[in-house]
Parts: C-alpha cells; sequence; structure tokens
C-alpha cells in the first residue's frame, strides 16, 4: 500500500485483486461474446437457407402441379372432334374464297 488510509490493508488488498481478476477475465469474456455472437450469425444464416430451400421446393411443386393440371384439363377428344367437323366442312373453301377477293380489291 503506497498511502496509509483508515480503512483496513486486508480490504483494500481483497478489492484490488477482485479488480484485477475482472482486468485478467477481460480479455476471455470479450472473445467469448464474440463466439456467441458469431455462431448465433451462422444458425441465422443457416435457418435463411433451410426457409429458401423450402420455398423453392413449394415453388416447384406448385409448378409441376399447375402443369399437370394443364394436362389433364386439356380435353383431347373434343379437339380432335373439332378438327374432323373442319375438314369435313367446307369452312376451308369459304374461308380460300375470302382470301381471293379481298386480294383482288386490295390491288
Amino acid at each position: 500500500m503506497a498511502i496509509p488510509t483508515p480503512v483496513n490493508g486486508q480490504i483494500t488488498d481483497a478489492v484490488t485483486q477482485s479488480s484485477v481478476s475482472v482486468l485478467g477475465s477481460a480479455p476471455a469474456n470479450a472473445m467469448g461474446s464474440i463466439y456467441q455472437s458469431a455462431s448465433h450469425s451462422t444458425s441465422i444464416l443457416f435457418q435463411n437457407a433451410v426457409q429458401a430451400q423450402q420455398q423453392a421446393s413449394i415453388c416447384s411443386q406448385a409448378a409441376t402441379n399447375q402443369g399437370v393440371m394443364q394436362l389433364y384439363s386439356v380435353n383431347t377428344m373434343a379437339g380432335a372432334q373439332a378438327t374432323a367437323k373442319l375438314g369435313r366442312s367446307d369452312n376451308a373453301d369459304a374461308l380460300l374464297t375470302l382470301l381471293v377477293i379481298l386480294a383482288a380489291t386490295r390491288r
């Protein structure tokens, strides 16, 4: 002790030792805090990656579902019947006649 004080020397030594203990453990506490912060950030990064994968999976399932629904909604028999009716009718001849008339009037 440098200066005599009215406080007991053992008390000042205990306070000094606890202060030195706090100063000695400060770097370890700081590194522990840094490691905790880094691990928390990494865990949030992985959570975001998993969430993005889940959303991508949901989008691909929805797109596949839409494609299957479109495939099943096409009525191929109705399309074949309509094509057959157009082939049997004289609509093609009438359309060709109209095109010839239009081409002649433009000249």
